[in-house]
């Protein structure tokens, strides 16, 4: 879906559960992470999530847009459209909108590369991300001398 056909579904919303036009823009935002959708009080605008579109469907995004349309009408008619006040949780119910989005799934993370040093004298072990200059650096525990011993690959530091 495009941001154009984004466009003219949520003034279709708008019209069909509102009984009001939408004269604002409504666009995908990707940078939108932990959040199904956003309405900008200074512009009016309203940013949706791709994600929630690509992961959860269209049903979603229609209930996604429904709830920021009601902070936009109520905005726009002089009330408060936040959250919490009885004018907001109503409309939202009479026109069948999501309370909350569904959680974004999440990228799996990256494994990464931990370099693995070992004290010659103790035998405590020290992971980094990056190499360290042994001849400066001493063990933590008891000043003994630093060796790298090998390069790990894991998502999260080793313990």
């Amino acid at each position: 879906m495009t941001n154009q056909e984004l466009q003219r579904l949520v003034e279709r919303i708008s019209l069909e559960s509102f009984g009001k036009p939408f004269r604002h823009r409504a666009w995908f935002n990707a940078r939108l992470r932990t959040t199904g959708g956003r309405y900008q009080l200074k512009d009016h605008s309203i940013e949706i999530n791709p994600k929630m579109l690509t992961d959860y469907g269209e049903a979603t995004l229609v209930g996604i847009i429904k709830h920021e349309l009601c902070h936009y009408h109520l905005h726009l008619a002089g009330q408060s459209g936040q959250h919490r006040t009885r004018a907001f949780r109503e409309l939202l119910q009479q026109v069948g909108g999501l309370r909350f989005a569904p959680a974004p799934k999440m990228a799996q993370p990256k494994p990464r590369r931990w370099q693995l040093y070992v004290c010659q004298h103790c035998g405590q072990k020290y992971y980094r991300a990056r190499r360290i200059d042994v001849s400066k650096m001493v063990c933590g525990r008891c000043h003994g001398r630093l060796v790298w011993q090998k390069t790990v690959v894991a998502v999260q530091r080793p313990r």
